[in-house]
């Protein structure tokens, strides 16, 4: 099973994918933010964790002086969900 979820950052919206690991939990990847990986055991701790490295992906290219890619536009299916993440908390 394959998962897409949008994850908000302030104004900024990004799609996840979720997708199941061979060795057991999830791979979370952002397809807008070239490079971002992370994991989790659950789906709940995998948007978790998606959520904290778009976070500090967003602060890192914020530091650097760089503008974050632009948002995702909302996605209506069904098997999305939305994660909000705050800058700077």
């Amino acid at each position: 099973m394959k998962r897409s979820e949008p994850i908000t950052a302030n104004e900024f919206s990004y799609t996840i994918i979720i997708e199941p690991a061979e060795e057991g939990g999830f791979v979370v990847t952002c397809p807008a933010l070239r490079g971002l990986a992370t994991q989790g055991e659950t789906l709940e701790e995998a948007r978790a964790m998606g959520a904290d490295a778009i976070e500090g992906y967003l602060e890192c290219l914020q530091e650097d002086g760089l503008s974050p890619p632009p948002s995702d536009q909302p996605l209506a299916e069904p098997i999305r969900d939305r994660v909000t993440v705050k800058l700077g908390a």
